[in-house]
């Protein structure tokens, strides 16, 4: 793979296309285009009735865009469920210059000012293309997951990609559709004006728990 800037990043996320790395520490990157894509249909998304009220019963903080580096470090970092990631320095790099041109976004989970969940991804038009979460406390990952899509809809996106369905997104509602229904939904969803600040930043969990009760 030729050298990467920000810029074809973009460009191949809007061909269906993406970057990873084998693992953390290789240096090198393959342009991933899955047979079958991973999607959460925004109009069909699932909370799961104990996790909406472990929503109700715990008291969170999310930020957007708060610490986007700390974010996607953690991402990068071995997790209790997995020993390895695809997330190496240049994934960092790339990501960051992103998140400052205003492309790449983290939604976070705090607790008492630190840092305990969250996830990041790419924002294109109205195609958001989440890459990676993690938890450091029970659920965090899962919560800015649900603060994501409230976003996501109130902010008119048409496309939640997700690359890959696992058991753990299926429980919201993932799917996977064929390579040329997703370049479908792609176009649809590029030819829309998303916007990632509709829904005002909560400064408590009251906009999840609206948000758990519209979608449970």
């Amino acid at each position: 793979m030729t050298q990467l800037t920000p810029e074809i990043v973009l460009q191949a996320y809007m061909r269906g296309v993406f970057p990873m790395a084998e693992s953390r520490h290789d240096p090198t990157l393959y342009w991933i285009d899955p047979e079958m894509r991973g999607v959460i249909p925004l109009d069909r998304f699932h909370v799961p009735r104990r996790l909406a009220r472990t929503v109700r019963s715990r008291s969170n903080t999310v930020h957007v865009d708060r610490d986007f580096v700390a974010v996607i470090s953690a991402c990068a970092e071995p997790g209790r469920d997995r020993q390895n990631t695809w997330i190496n320095d240049e994934i960092i790099d790339l990501y960051t210059k992103l998140h400052d041109m205003g492309f790449a976004h983290s939604v976070e989970c705090w607790e008492n000012d630190k840092l305990v969940g969250g996830l990041y991804g790419i924002s294109i038009r109205g195609a958001f293309f989440g890459e990676s979460m993690f938890s450091l406390v029970r659920d965090a990952s899962k919560i800015a997951l649900v603060h994501l899509v409230d976003r996501l809809r109130s902010g008119g996106y048409s496309l939640l990609d997700v690359q890959f369905v696992t058991s753990h997104l299926k429980n919201f509602g993932a799917i996977e559709i064929p390579r040329s229904d997703y370049h479908e939904c792609l176009a649809l969803a590029l030819r829309l004006d998303g916007n990632f600040y509709s829904l005002a930043e909560p400064s408590d969990k009251s906009a999840i728990l609206q948000s758990t009760t519209q979608m449970s």
